[in-house]
């Protein structure tokens, strides 16, 4: 990872978790090239090393993401990398990935959300879409994934309003997984990713990868499509690993492998 990505992108190893800081908080943790390009390697890195098993991203400075930096855009940045916009959007890590939200998730910063798998967040955080108040659309994967995560017409009217709504509306609409206190949505993210983790991970990643694709197959096509990626875990030395601490009555030892 570059230094200037280090610089608006904070990565730290808790055991096998990845947590990722979006480091711009004078700018809300908007999005500029130098942070999708940090995201994207942070991405990476999680996917790349066994040893990693699950992530975390969350913010710095109270807010998770005011989403798109503007000024960057009005100077031409396309905050985009081969994951897509925020470094993530088309492309999410095939390992599961948690958000950890404190204070304002809106546009990009609630696609960036809609890109994980689990979300945690403060109960006075404030998310939603507001894309069109500025005449904008919200093409970061928003407008086709909320709808298949909440009702279709309160998903049409948080695009068409571009309104604020709080975490424990989202909660109660089953989009956001668990609701702390304001300051404790990374720590309960963490400890979460915890949770996951008396898992194999590689059947964590398989399982995961399998739900997130699921949504562009026929269950016919699903019969077929989940085999190859089922198979990395199926003849992983987890696998081995988890049948034998069954037999042996003891707790796994996991490699990601």
């Amino acid at each position: 990872m570059s230094t200037e990505n280090e610089q608006v992108v904070l990565t730290e190893r808790r055991g096998h978790i990845l947590v990722v800081t979006l480091n711009r908080p004078e700018a809300r943790n908007a999005c500029n090239v130098a942070l999708a390009r940090g995201i994207s390697d942070a991405m990476d890195l999680l996917d790349a090393e066994d040893a990693l098993f699950a992530g975390v991203i969350t913010g710095a400075g109270g807010n998770f993401s005011a989403g798109a930096d503007l000024k960057a855009v009005a100077r031409g940045e396309r905050s985009v990398t081969e994951r897509g916009g925020f470094g993530l959007f088309r492309r999410p890590p095939r390992k599961p990935l948690i958000a950890a939200v404190e204070g304002y998730a809106v546009g990009g910063g609630l696609e960036l959300c809609l890109s994980c798998d689990l979300i945690v967040a403060a109960r006075d955080a404030k998310m939603g879409l507001p894309e069109v108040r500025h005449n904008v659309v919200a093409i970061g994967g928003g407008l086709f994934r909320l709808p298949k995560r909440i009702p279709y017409h309160v998903a049409m009217e948080l695009a068409l309003t571009g309104q604020f709504k709080g975490a424990e509306y989202f909660e109660r609409l089953g989009l956001v997984n668990r609701i702390v206190e304001p300051g404790q949505a990374l720590e309960a993210a963490v400890a979460f990713a915890n949770e996951l983790l008396v898992n194999g991970p590689t059947a964590l990643a398989a399982s995961k990868e399998i739900i997130f694709q699921a949504a562009n197959w026929t269950d016919e096509e699903g019969w077929t499509a989940q085999g190859p990626i089922a198979e990395r875990a199926l003849k992983s030395e987890d696998r081995t690993e988890g049948l034998k601490a069954f037999a042996e009555k003891r707790k796994p030892v996991w490699k990601g492998r």
